[in-house]
């Protein structure tokens, strides 16, 4: 039943991971040896209402899950899955970038190494490493009041307990592709095939009074490797809104154009296609000078470019591993067929 399998899921989010499969296999045979003794008793099948009241019964989802987690003390374990979960969407989405953006500052801005006292790697390192710790110290401290709070609430009001089941979310599955994803990329890609087709064919991308810009010869293997690859993505989303099922062949044909546009985006960075920056009022000596600097500017990054095309590759290629063969939606029985 449909309402079951969102309860497991919504239980196994908060489940630890060596143990998911085993505790989801014994919670599921649990609750249907429990229904089928009431069917017995009933001498029929439980209505929906009567499956809803039995999951209720059993308690909401975080609760159950904590059963099987160890005890902890300033935070109990109703609300310790969750306390972890925010810590790590703080060390993701604070300290990392925070951390990233001060070694860029540090490498690209000597003012900001200045005022930071950085007169070598070591001394950067170490006023890093001190900053870092300073941070997390209060980002960490912040969030576990924030819980300690909050499990002195729930102690006293028990608003965990009130929940109903039928407010879950519905199963996922993983090769359903949204509509709206699948419309959005399409209209990205025909706006961008259109733009770039009529504006970057030509090496002289602006020939303006107050500014020129010219690329090298080398630059139509970049103009038409981009334009093959925006139209075979908008062809993509075509067949993904007709059939909104990942497959294998789909999957495989997503990564290979993203290996190709990662290719060639990071050739961009190092094949110093620039060969003309000229604002107005500026000498040519100067606008050479400026010309060098931006193609030095994009070399720099490509560790970066490469780091992030990596990342974007393994997510398409783990795509390819899940995707079914034949796209089969295990929800309503269709099969999406490349």
């Amino acid at each position: 039943m449909e309402l079951i399998e969102r309860y497991l899921q919504a239980v196994k989010f908060w489940l630890p991971k060596e143990q998911k499969q085993d505790i989801l296999a014994e919670l599921r045979d649990d609750i249907h040896a429990q229904m089928e003794a009431q069917e017995t008793e009933l001498g029929r099948l439980l209505t929906d209402s009567e499956v809803e009241a039995l999951l209720k019964q059993r308690g909401r989802p975080l609760l159950v899950a904590t059963r099987y987690l160890p005890q902890e003390y300033l935070i109990g374990p109703a609300l310790f899955p969750i306390y972890l979960f925010v810590l790590k969407v703080v060390a993701l989405c604070y300290l990392v970038p925070w951390v990233l953006v001060w070694i860029g500052m540090l490498i690209y801005s000597p003012g900001y190494r200045a005022v930071q006292g950085a007169h070598s790697w070591v001394s950067a390192v170490g006023s890093l490493w001190g900053s870092l710790w300073l941070t997390a110290f209060v980002t960490t401290g912040v969030v576990t009041i924030v819980f300690a709070v909050l499990e002195r609430t729930q102690a006293k009001s028990h608003f965990l307990e009130d929940w109903d089941p039928r407010k879950l979310p519905p199963v996922l599955d993983p090769n359903r592709i949204r509509l709206f994803d699948s419309i959005v990329e399409l209209v990205v890609n025909l706006f961008v095939f259109g733009w770039w087709a009529q504006n970057m064919a030509s090496p002289i991308v602006l020939n303006h009074p107050a500014l020129r810009i010219t690329l090298a010869p080398v630059w139509s293997y970049f103009f038409w490797g981009f334009l093959v690859i925006s139209l075979v993505n908008a062809s993509l989303a075509v067949v993904n809104l007709m059939r909104p099922y990942s497959t294998k062949l789909r999957a495989s044909i997503r990564l290979a154009s993203d290996a190709a546009g990662s290719g060639l985006f990071c050739w961009l960075l190092k094949a110093n296609v620039l060969t003309e920056f000229a604002p107005a009022n500026v000498t040519a000596a100067k606008a050479l000078e400026l010309t060098n600097a931006i193609n030095w500017w994009m070399a720099k990054t490509l560790p970066a470019a490469i780091i992030m095309c990596v990342v974007i590759l393994v997510m398409n290629a783990f795509k390819v591993w899940r995707a079914t063969p034949a796209g089969i939606s295990t929800h309503q029985g269709t099969v999406a067929a490349a």
